[in-house]
């Protein structure tokens, strides 16, 4: 009798007399995000601007991206190596620029842009179309063994025509961009190509540890293979771009530029800016 008395002389106050805690600054959580709304790179709200489709407009896009001045074509003459302060060995391209002139330009009245068109190299005017002969004798330039075009920003990157960029275009310690042609390796398979993994090498594979396997759907993909399916294929031979490659040395009188590491591909013309 005396536990029941206890528990029924318990007071529990009523909810509406207890004093409520008001806590400040607490998000309220809910649906919605409480975190800010990210900026949407699609053109698909009010806020941002109309993207034109103007020559203009394009070329105010890239007006931040596009170089201020030329870039310049060598050929690649091997490797070698060399020694940091530290004692560190560390390889390098070896890049010779040979006869290196300015050909022709291009404007934003004429072509639509700013541009030079620059060529590297000798080749005898037997070995040359009418309409290149032309184009050489106009601007009073030896015919190129290879012409290659470097965008410019405006007419101040463009250098007078005739002109010889030398060795000393490129100063050591500047980082540049190399591109060339990598080594063409014929048609491959997927393992060499794609880097797959290849099937068993046991376990009832028979004949095909290095097939590729299936292709695709029978027909829930509509009887077909996708676009962009990574198959068996002609491997290398395609332009390549390598960035930020330090400038370890330069040779005005011979004409070496020589870029730290190894990673120029091996065709013999290389264009970099």
């Amino acid at each position: 009798m005396a536990s029941k008395a206890c528990q029924s002389s318990t007071y529990v106050p009523l909810p509406f007399l207890v004093p409520r805690l008001i806590l400040q600054n607490v998000p309220h959580r809910g649906i919605k995000s409480i975190s800010k709304v990210r900026p949407n790179r699609f053109n698909r709200s009010q806020n941002l601007p109309l993207l034109e489709s103007t020559t203009t407009a394009a070329l105010e896009r890239r007006r931040f991206t596009t170089p201020l001045r030329t870039g310049a074509l060598a050929t690649k003459k091997g490797m070698t190596a060399m020694y940091d302060p530290d004692g560190r060995r560390f390889p390098c391209t070896v890049l010779q620029m040979d006869r290196v002139q300015v050909v022709a330009h291009k404007t934003r009245q004429r072509n639509g842009y700013f541009a030079v068109q620059v060529g590297s190299g000798y080749k005898h005017p037997n070995n040359v179309t009418k309409p290149l002969l032309g184009h050489y004798a106009e601007n009073k330039v030896s015919p190129k063994r290879h012409l290659v075009e470097f965008k410019v920003k405006d007419e101040s990157g463009l250098l007078g025509i005739g002109e010889i960029i030398r060795a000393s275009w490129f100063q050591e310690g500047q980082y540049v961009d190399a591109r060339a042609d990598s080594r063409g390796m014929g048609f491959a398979g997927g393992m060499k190509r794609h880097g797959f993994s290849g099937q068993g090498a046991s376990h009832g594979v028979s004949l095909t540890h290095r097939s590729m396997g299936s292709a695709g759907q029978s027909q829930g993909g509509g009887s077909r293979v996708y676009p962009g399916k990574k198959m068996a294929g002609r491997m290398g031979g395609h332009q390549v771009t390598t960035q930020n490659l330090k400038v370890v040395k330069v040779d005005e009188e011979k004409g070496l530029v020589v870029l730290h590491g190894n990673r120029v591909p091996p065709d013999p013309n290389v264009s970099f800016n």
